[in-house]
């Protein structure tokens, strides 16, 4: 039997906090904290182990990038989806850099909610439409697009793969594109990240656009 999926809600707002909570215990999720203030988060992160955390950018004690920058240097660091107001370009890019593995407006659909915390736990990198090609956009500025030809050596599948996932396709799209099953594409994943020593999707997902992978 699979293990529940463990989640933590941070938001100040409590009618929302609870909405939040409501969707995911409906959708099959454990709620194990619901939480208001970020000082109180990082506290309680440590004690409930969340597989997710859900996190607003606004709390009335410590900025949220500051809460996703703190669970991500923890022992046993959750995969952080913000799920902020903001859809502006600098409470994204910050977010990203503080270790959040994804960004979704307040605006989704209850929907797209459940998929991008489903998502997320699978170590997809998950962002509102139109986010996307904003954080790739600054990673290849960032990353001045200058391959390395040092480096561990990956197997022409392990390539292909890691290609098409630059490219922002989920693990269940490339497996279409590639005609593998899904468990093949998420184990080529795990081998990479080993091979390059790298701790999740969205760490892999900079590797291969530093070295131009997505755009071939």
């Amino acid at each position: 039997m699979t293990p529940q999926l463990q989640v933590m809600v941070v938001d100040d707002h409590p009618m929302w906090r609870d909405a939040v909570a409501r969707d995911l215990e409906q959708a099959g999720y454990s709620v194990v904290a619901t939480v208001g203030e970020g000082r109180q988060a990082l506290r309680v992160a440590v004690a409930v182990r969340p597989d997710v955390v859900i996190l607003d950018l606004r709390l009335p004690d410590l900025p949220g990038v500051e809460v996703a920058r703190g669970l991500a240097a923890s022992e046993r660091p959750p995969r952080v989806l913000v799920l902020s107001a903001s859809g502006e370009q600098e409470d994204v890019l910050e977010a990203v850099k503080a270790g959040a593995s994804g960004y979704l407006v307040k605006s989704a659909s209850r929907e797209e909610f459940l998929s991008a915390v489903r998502r997320t736990a699978e170590g997809e990198p998950v962002f509102t439409p139109g986010l996307a090609g904003l954080v790739l956009g600054e990673y290849r500025r960032l990353a001045g697009r200058q391959p390395s030809a040092g480096g561990p050596r990956l197997t022409d599948r392990e390539t292909e793969v890691l290609r098409l996932v630059a490219k922002g396709l989920t693990y269940r799209q490339v497996a279409e594109r590639l005609t593998l099953s899904h468990r093949t594409v998420q184990n080529h994943v795990q081998n990479t990240l080993s091979k390059l020593h790298l701790h999740n999707r969205v760490e892999l997902v900079r590797y291969a656009i530093e070295r131009g992978l997505d755009q071939t």
